[in-house]
């Protein structure tokens, strides 16, 4: 279950989730 390179749909979908979470962090700082 080894994706031939990058990245696989749930690894992006967690990249996007903790930039999301980050900038929901920091924009209303």
């Amino acid at each position: 279950m080894k994706s031939e390179r990058g990245f696989t749909l749930i690894e992006l979908l967690v990249v996007i989730a903790i930039i999301a979470i980050l900038a929901a962090l920091l924009l209303p700082a």
